[in-house]
């Protein structure tokens, strides 16, 4: 049996149910004694990002080969316990980055126009034509090099903008970092030099709040920040402060610490854009999505090799 404990269907799921049972639940993850009953006897897991698969819910589905991830942070599974109980976990990494860097420069680009201010002002019966600030020709920050950064920028091509990347562990070559006018940096340097930062980092211990108020001192007061990794990584009230004191210029948040975000924070700030988490959301993204997870799972059930695991385990028992 299949159980999907969040909003995950397609039509390859439909053609998927024609060979194998599934439950299918989109409020399952808020419901953690019926979805470790529903586990008892299922063979796969379909998740976004709700849902906390953790060594207890993996320990209550001894018969579990796969754990499939909508979409590419990996923070709510516990790949180690999932490693150890045998079990697969396939995200589809590097499906949806495209979609992610289009709402990045998206969001850019409302914020170094002024759009949402001046769309609300006009439809008031203003005609408000205030002045705002190009992207062609700046310096672009990536805090992060992974498929989201990247596809980031590949679409800055266009804009003819320095690229400056902040990343511990991505290793790119220099012909790649030529051919989008990139190089590596330190964080401060990234952080102080770029006119517009995009923030594509996941949510680990090392990144918890690593941008606070000292960091955010360092920026330019002309920049904007743009947050689409997780947002566990900002501290907020540093960046609120940030952002009513002219510190920085503005920020596009399409992540929160907490989500749904439970308090008022930035809601009442014309120098903010807000987003809820669907920055890698699009028809053409998910759909690309589930093909990858239906191939997956039938794999998995059918004892096939994984080709987007990343957890130890890459074919079930």
């Amino acid at each position: 049996m299949i159980v999907i404990s969040e909003d995950v269907w397609s039509a390859d799921f439909e053609a998927l149910a024609d060979s194998f049972p599934i439950v299918r639940e989109p409020d399952l993850w808020s419901k953690k004694d019926e979805l470790k009953a529903k586990l008892a006897d299922a063979t796969a897991l379909v998740v976004r990002n709700r849902t906390q698969v953790t060594r207890e819910i993996i320990e209550a589905a001894p018969q579990l080969k796969i754990i499939a991830r909508a979409g590419v942070g990996l923070d709510n599974i516990d790949i180690k316990a999932a490693d150890e109980n045998g079990v697969i976990v396939s995200a589809a990494l590097g499906i949806n980055a495209t979609a992610v860097g289009e709402e990045t420069l998206a969001m850019a680009l409302a914020l170094s126009r002024k759009l949402i201010e001046l769309d609300s002002s006009t439809r008031a019966g203003e005609w408000n034509r205030k002045a705002g600030s190009e992207i062609s020709g700046k310096t672009w920050g990536l805090l992060g090099f992974g498929a989201t950064a990247r596809a980031t920028a590949e679409l800055l091509k266009g804009f003819k903008v320095k690229v400056l990347a902040y990343d511990p562990f991505a290793k790119p070559t220099s012909e790649y970092l030529t051919s989008i006018n990139a190089q590596m940096a330190q964080l401060n340097d990234v952080v102080s030099q770029s006119d517009f930062i995009s923030v594509h980092l996941p949510s680990t211990p090392e990144t918890k709040e690593v941008i606070n108020a000292q960091l955010l001192s360092t920026m330019k007061k002309s920049a904007v920040i743009i947050n689409v990794g997780r947002g566990e990584v900002i501290n907020e009230a540093d960046l609120e402060s940030a952002l009513k004191n002219g510190v920085i210029a503005g920020a596009g948040l399409d992540v929160r610490a907490q989500e749904p975000p439970q308090d008022k924070r930035f809601t009442d700030l014309a120098n903010v854009v807000l987003a809820p988490h669907i920055a890698g959301i699009t028809h053409e993204s998910q759909a690309a999505i589930n093909r990858v997870l239906v191939s997956e799972i039938r794999a998995a059930l059918t004892g096939q090799a994984q080709q987007f695991a990343v957890g130890a385990v890459k074919q079930a028992k």
